[in-house]
């Protein structure tokens, strides 16, 4: 990585530098954000110095998280509660997504690229795929940075704590793990390695989705998550293209366990975390908790989290597998770019 920082622009008006996420230079957040990223980089960019401090953007009215997207908020609970009870809960959502989205980077994401540079995977190789996946791990290193930023300020504006080490480990990388744990041979392993990535690579922009474009919540919270989302319209071309290749390599019997794991990781990216708000709302001690969160798991469990689901039904519909895979779609058409 150059250890100058250098502006590249592709006419869309954003500005990237040293390969940081591509930012609007005239976007008051979105310059926060990334001088936030690297503590002087100010200093050395070629653009205006005095950037806006992310601090100075946080209203405390606005909440750091999308209500409907706590699972209690469509619960009697919810109105019981007083507010500063609901600003918390809104908070721990925050903290919760953005440590979800470091541990599917740390977790899932950037070993299953470790593995193909590696030599890993059968048909796939080369010196230019290298250089894409070197620059997508240092993709996936700044996105990280950016979310424990994100919970940083989180913490710091809310005068609370709102530990990660309160929180559980993630519904996928728990599942994830799961299915390693499963895997005799070092080939189940690596393929179920491989199928988790992808399907987080490539349905991961629907997730940032949910928030990066929220004009309820916390611009900082919004901004954070809009950067990181135009990173990962590029990592999900890599990621498909890898399972493409390999898939046509592998014989019948491991070309079964890809897919399997596949649906198996598109199944735990889309569900509804109910563990971690568990976790949370007993934490935070809410009244009444137990019986509410019985509720919500009978009246939300076969619902996804994540409804665009067309990423990974465009990737099988081309792989021309669709017809060998048991999934229950949703939205299989959705925003590009």
């Amino acid at each position: 990585m150059a250890s100058q920082a250098e502006q590249g622009s592709d006419g869309s008006g954003l500005t990237s530098f040293a390969g940081l996420p591509e930012f609007d230079p005239t976007d008051a957040a979105e310059s926060a954000v990334i001088l936030r990223l690297v503590g002087n980089w100010h200093r050395r960019a070629a653009v205006k110095r005095a950037e806006p401090d992310v601090h100075a953007l946080f209203e405390p009215a606005r909440p750091d998280f999308r209500v409907d997207m706590v699972p209690f908020s469509g619960h009697p609970l919810w109105e019981s509660l007083p507010d500063d009870e609901r600003s918390r809960l809104t908070s721990w959502g925050w903290i919760a997504y953005n440590r979800n989205t470091v541990l599917i980077e740390q977790g899932i994401a950037n070993p299953a690229f470790q593995l193909v540079l590696a030599g890993e995977y059968p048909g796939v190789g080369g010196q230019q795929l290298e250089l894409a996946i070197a620059q997508a791990m240092v993709d996936e290193q700044y996105h990280t940075l950016m979310h424990m930023n994100g919970s940083a300020t989180t913490r710091r504006m809310r005068k609370g704590e709102f530990s990660d080490r309160v929180l559980p480990d993630s519904l996928i990388t728990t599942i994830h793990d799961q299915h390693l744990a499963l895997c005799t041979e070092r080939w189940e392993r690596s393929l179920t390695t491989l199928a988790f990535a992808t399907v987080a690579e490539i349905s991961i922009n629907a997730y940032l989705e949910l928030l990066a474009n929220d004009t309820d919540i916390q611009v900082v919270n919004s901004t954070t998550v809009r950067l990181h989302n135009r990173d990962e319209y590029c990592h999900a071309s890599i990621s498909g293209e890898i399972l493409k290749n390999v898939y046509e390599v592998l014989n019948p019997g491991e070309r079964r366990f890809l897919l399997d794991k596949v649906v198996a990781g598109l199944e735990a990216f889309v569900a509804p975390d109910f563990t971690t708000w568990e976790t949370i709302a007993e934490f935070e001690n809410v009244r009444g908790r137990e019986k509410a969160a019985a509720e919500i798991r009978e009246s939300q469990g076969g619902t996804h989290l994540v409804q665009d689901h067309s990423g990974v039904h465009s990737l099988l519909a081309e792989m021309d597998v669709l017809d060998q895979v048991e999934f229950a779609w949703g939205t299989t058409t959705g925003p590009k770019g």
